[in-house]
């Protein structure tokens, strides 16, 4: 049972433990560093002024649009 709570989420997107963690950690650093840019961006509108939505788009495509490690190996094979 608590085997399967590690690894059904990551399983499902074609991944294991230690690359969902990966992946995790690399979309939250990028949501803190975004995070930290619209915070300034507030106080000093000149700077930061299309970092958040930048982010937000990029990790966008990289989650959802092409976040299935399971098609991108099957698109890299096909190519």
């Amino acid at each position: 049972m608590i085997n399967k709570l590690f690894i059904e989420h990551p399983n499902s997107v074609g991944e294991n433990y230690f690359q969902h963690m990966a992946s995790a950690f690399s979309f939250s650093f990028r949501m803190v560093a975004a995070g930290l840019a619209c915070l300034i961006h507030g106080f000093l509108p000149f700077l930061f002024v299309r970092t958040g939505s930048m982010t937000v788009s990029g990790l966008h495509r990289d989650m959802v649009t092409h976040r299935d490690r399971r098609a991108n190996k099957t698109q890299t094979e096909m190519a």
